[in-house]
Order: C-alpha cells, then sequence, then structure tokens
C-alpha cells in the first residue's frame, strides 16, 4: 500500500524544484523535532501546577536575565492553548451563526457584545473565579491569564469564519448541493477550506493580539491585590516598576527571538502549505515556500502517521455520518415554531437586563456619573474612529501589495507578523517617556498607544483578502489593461470588501479594549492619563469599584454593540450580496 503524506502539495508544479532532501535526513529531523517540543511542553507545563496560596504566597518575578527563555516559554505556552481554544470556540460558534437563522440572531449580536466586553475590565472577575476553582494550586491563575488571552485571540477568528461561510462562491455551493453533500462533509470538504487562507491569517493576527493580554494578564492588581505569574508580561511589568530599560530591553530582544521562531517553524509552513485552498483555475506563478514544510513534506513520518490513524479516521466519518443522517431526519420532522414570540422572549430578557443594570448603577451613583462617563465614552470614540481612517488609508494599499505579489509576501510577512506579534504595552514605557520629556498630552498620544495594537487587523485582513483573490481574475484585469483606480474599483475593492470590514469590526474591538491600557501609561512615579472611558475602567478596577466597573463596561458594550448594528452590519450584508465571488 502506497501511503501518502498529508504535507505533501496538491499540484508539483506549483511549489517549484527545490534540492530534495533526503528522506532519512528528514525522518530525523521531524522526529527530533516532535521529542523536543513534547519534552518542553511537559517540563514548562509542569510550572502551572505548583503550590499557590493567596494572598501571601504569589511568584515572585526577578530581572535576573538568565530567567528570560523560561518566561518567554511559558508565556508562548499559554499562548498555543488560547490559542487551541479559540479555534474551537471558532468553529462551532462560527458554524452555528451561519447555518441557522434562527441563531445567528442571537449569536451575531452576542459576539459584538463578547467583543466589545474589556475583558481587562472584568478581570476582578476572572481572576478570582478561576483562583476558587483550582485552591492551592498556581493552576487557577493559569487558567485566569490563558483566557484573557483567549478573549484577545477569539473575536476576529470567528468573525472571519462566519462571514466566510456567508460568502461561499455560489457554484461551489450548488456543486455541494447537487452532489448531495451532507452537512458534515460539506463542513470539512467545502466550507472549512474555503475558509482557510482568511482564518489562517486571522488567526495570525489573534496570535500576535494575544501577546498584548500576556502582558496585561500576567501582572494585574485588581481589589487591591497584586497578582503576578512568571512571564514576559511580568518580567516587563517588573522592569517598568523598576525603571530598569537594560531588562526592558533584554525583554524585547526575547520577545522578538520568539515571534520569529513561531513564524519560521509554526505559521510560515501554514501559509505555505494553506496556498492549496485558493479558489481559482490556474496557478500562481510562485507559490508560497516554507522549509519546515519542505521537511515534512521529505519525510515518511507524517504518511505512517496517516495510514496509522485512517482506520480511526474512518469509524469516526462513520460515526458522523449515522448521527448528521438522524439529526437531519429529525429536524424535518420538527415543527417550526413562531419566530414572534422568539423575539418577542430575546426582547423581554435583553429589556430586563438593562433596567436591572440601571438600577444597580443609579442606585449607587447617579445620573451626573452616568452623563460624565457617556461624555467619555464619545472621547474615546472620536479616538477609535481616527484610528480606522488612519489605518485604511495607510494600510489597505500595502495590504494588497503584499497579497498580490507571492515573493514580496515571502519577504513582508515575516516583518508584519513581527510587528504585529509584538505587544504594544511592551512599547508604552517607551511612548510614555517620549510623552514626558517631549511634553506631548496623551489625550493625543493614546491614539498612537491604541493604534500599535488595532491597526493590524486592518493589514491582516487585507492580506488575506487579496491572497483569496483568484490568480486568472488577476492575469484578465492584467491582459484587459486595467489599471490604476479602474481596477481598484472593478476588481480589488470588491475582491477585499469583505475581509476590509472583518478587519475594521475587529480593529475597533481592539481599539476599544486597548483604550483600558491606552488612556493611562506609567514610567516608574510618574502617570499619564488621558480623558476618556478606557481610563475611567481602568481606575475603577484597580480600586475594586463594582459600580462604575459595571458601568463602564456597560457602555464599552453599548458603544461597540451600536456601531457593530448601525454601520458594520449593514457593511457585512451589503459584502454578502455583491461582494462575494462566484
Amino acid at each position: 500500500m502506497l501511503l501518502q503524506n498529508p504535507f505533501a502539495p496538491r499540484d508539483v508544479a506549483r511549489t517549484g524544484a527545490p534540492r530534495p532532501i533526503p528522506s532519512l535526513l528528514a525522518d530525523a529531523a521531524v522526529l527530533l523535532g516532535v521529542l523536543l517540543l513534547l519534552y518542553a511542553a511537559a517540563r514548562i507545563g509542569a510550572g502551572a501546577l505548583v503550590s499557590f496560596q493567596p494572598p501571601t504566597d504569589v511568584p515572585e518575578v526577578s530581572l535576573d536575565p538568565a530567567n528570560l527563555p523560561y518566561y518567554g516559554a511559558r508565556s508562548t505556552l499559554r499562548m498555543f492553548i488560547a490559542l487551541a481554544a479559540s479555534l474551537i470556540f471558532t468553529f462551532i460558534y462560527g458554524y452555528i451563526a451561519a447555518k441557522s437563522r434562527r441563531a445567528e440572531r442571537v449569536l451575531i449580536p452576542l459576539l459584538d457584545v463578547l467583543q466589545s466586553v474589556p475583558v481587562l475590565g472584568f478581570l476582578s472577575i476572572t481572576v478570582t473565579g478561576f483562583i476558587a476553582l483550582f485552591p492551592g494550586s498556581l493552576l487557577g491563575l493559569e487558567m485566569a491569564s490563558i483566557f484573557a488571552i483567549f478573549t484577545g485571540q477569539v473575536w476576529n477568528m470567528t468573525f472571519s469564519f462566519y462571514h466566510s461561510l456567508k460568502s461561499l462562491p455560489r457554484e461551489l455551493d450548488e456543486a455541494a448541493t447537487l452532489y448531495r453533500l451532507p452537512r458534515w462533509q460539506r463542513f470539512f470538504k467545502l466550507e472549512v477550506p474555503a475558509a482557510t487562507i482568511g482564518l489562517l491569517w486571522n488567526a495570525m493576527m489573534s496570535f500576535g493580539g494575544g501577546w498584548f493580554f500576556v502582558a496585561a494578564s500576567e501582572a494585574i492588581s485588581v481589589l487591591n491585590q497584586e497578582y503576578t505569574l512568571p512571564g514576559l508580561g511580568s518580567y516587563v511589568a517588573a522592569a517598568v516598576a523598576a525603571e530598569d530599560l537594560g531588562a526592558l530591553g533584554l525583554a524585547i530582544l526575547t520577545m522578538g527571538f520568539i515571534i520569529v521562531a513561531v513564524d519560521q517553524l509554526f505559521w510560515r509552513p501554514l501559509v505555505a502549505w494553506a496556498d492549496k485552498f485558493k479558489l481559482e483555475r490556474s496557478a500562481a506563478a510562485e507559490a508560497p515556500r516554507s522549509w519546515v514544510l519542505d521537511i515534512l513534506r521529505a519525510s515518511s513520518i507524517p504518511g505512517l502517521l496517516a495510514a496509522a490513524l485512517a482506520p480511526l479516521g474512518e469509524a469516526f466519518n462513520n460515526l458522523i455520518a449515522r448521527r448528521a443522517a438522524r439529526r437531519e431526519a429529525h429536524s424535518r420532522q420538527e415543527r417550526p415554531t413562531d419566530d414572534r414570540l422568539y423575539s418577542a422572549v430575546l426582547v423581554l430578557i435583553v429589556i430586563s437586563a438593562i433596567l436591572l443594570a440601571l438600577d444597580f448603577i443609579l442606585r449607587d451613583l447617579g445620573l451626573e456619573e452616568v452623563f460624565q462617563a457617556v461624555l467619555m465614552g464619545c472621547v474615546t470614540f472620536l479616538r477609535v474612529l481616527v484610528l480606522l481612517v488612519v489605518s485604511t488609508l495607510v494600510w489597505v494599499p500595502i495590504g494588497v501589495a503584499i497579497g498580490f505579489n507571492p515573493r514580496l509576501s515571502q519577504i513582508a510577512q515575516p516583518v508584519v507578523q513581527f510587528l504585529a506579534s509584538f505587544p504594544a504595552n511592551f512599547l508604552f514605557p517607551f511612548a510614555t517617556l517620549f510623552f514626558i520629556r517631549a511634553g506631548v498630552e496623551l489625550n493625543w498620544g493614546g491614539i498612537l498607544l491604541m493604534s500599535l495594537g488595532a491597526q493590524w487587523y486592518v493589514l491582516f485582513n487585507t492580506i488575506a483578502g487579496a491572497m483569496s483573490i483568484p490568480s486568472d481574475l488577476r492575469e484578465m484585469a492584467r491582459n484587459m489593461g486595467v489599471r490604476g483606480w479602474q481596477l481598484w474599483r472593478s476588481l480589488i475593492i470588491p475582491g477585499i470588501f469583505g475581509a476590509w470590514v472583518t478587519g475594521g469590526i475587529t480593529a475597533t474591538g481592539g481599539a476599544w479594549n486597548a483604550s483600558i491600557v491606552a488612556e493611562i501609561v506609567s514610567w516608574g512615579n510618574t502617570t499619564l492619563r488621558a480623558y476618556g472611558l478606557g481610563e475611567y475602567i481602568s481606575v475603577a478596577t484597580e480600586a475594586g469599584d463594582w459600580p462604575r466597573i459595571v458601568l463602564g463596561v456597560g457602555l464599552m458594550c453599548m458603544f461597540v454593540v451600536g456601531l457593530n448594528r448601525i454601520f458594520w452590519r449593514r457593511l457585512y450584508d451589503l459584502a454578502e450580496r455583491r461582494y462575494r465571488l462566484g
């Protein structure tokens, strides 16, 4: 029986003709890499199971540079655990929202709310809750940090997958219907492959955005209690408190090394592998390449593993097929419920929740405090708006150029990945020091700090949208002499519009979240404040002021959800109706 390597390219012609790697050497490299990975995961993960008894038994973080490799590995492990959880959530939540119109009416507004809820604003709940779930173990604090990273990664991945399912090419959808593919086969053979490129680039952006929450969740102050976890984020926080520029520089170098290593060993192979999922009829002139993927393709170990797992996969397929057939037969027998009753119950629940929150807030704060918080929210909204406009004007042309040119993508991807993955709050101390010495008010500087993390959502989604435009359409436009603004109007803007909407909605949500740490920054004993809702939530969280936390978080949710409902949802509908391939 001929064993097939699952990493083998779909079309050999598209991968060029590299010098072949000896199979024995490739097998040794793969086996050594797997063993090292398992050892590192076990060695580092053991640190999460040590004893922990707050408030006295809090882990200490040393500024000794010898600890940086271990701290970096701990933070990286948290990132990958959160990424795996985000991917599972994305497939389940995005699929249900895209396939059920009734569920969509609840899940997509709920996703807007979840994206808008600033996790840094309710860390006091999550930290104490997870510590209570795992008494006497550091695992509770680890889970709180991973949950914070998860909330920074998952939303734009879910939006991307949902949009991909809603904008599948019509001819592919009709072909799947014609061949009567059951739902599970449609999912694995059509829907996931069609969404892979956009989901991959959003996952890369999510991973980069997750570093922001690593830095914020490893050293936090909630309810007047300091919590720290061994990691790069807590190391940076300790360096800032000590005003140690040397330690801060070493942390940034370590962060840069981790980003480059993850890009070479993880993201670059995935980008090269995902190129086979492009929806086009003609091969691209030059496909993405990865030395790690070349080794996996030359090795026989993936093929042996695939052959060993084939019976298990076949049994799983049969089980899914039987359960799917029973579910479809049952759904045909069910009588549809009244949508008007469903909507009325939903509205009643929402109104009840709003009234309870208003009663809680007004009883403790009063209308004057509410009006003041609303005004601060409007100021933060203006910062978010400026950030979105500038990010679109700057990064959309750059993203299109990278997405259209595979050779440029090979060069630019690690650079872009490095810039996007670098946690913006690692740079906040340098920016704060610059603002202090230059006399720049944080009311203006806060826009720059927010953009350091949020602008990349626009760039990454634009790159994914440009890469998804079939090469044959671009070749046809080039042969017909379509250039300049006419090319943008007839091909590029329609081709990337849906991806830009996904980038815009996640960039604005990320900017609102970033405002909590961007509107109040410190260097040593000097603190700068910007007038805005983020500063309001940050101060309330540190003090454990629950009425103001509820008011600030609730207002931020209302701003984000209102903007999504009024503006972004209409653009999503436009993308689904007019700007879809096929």
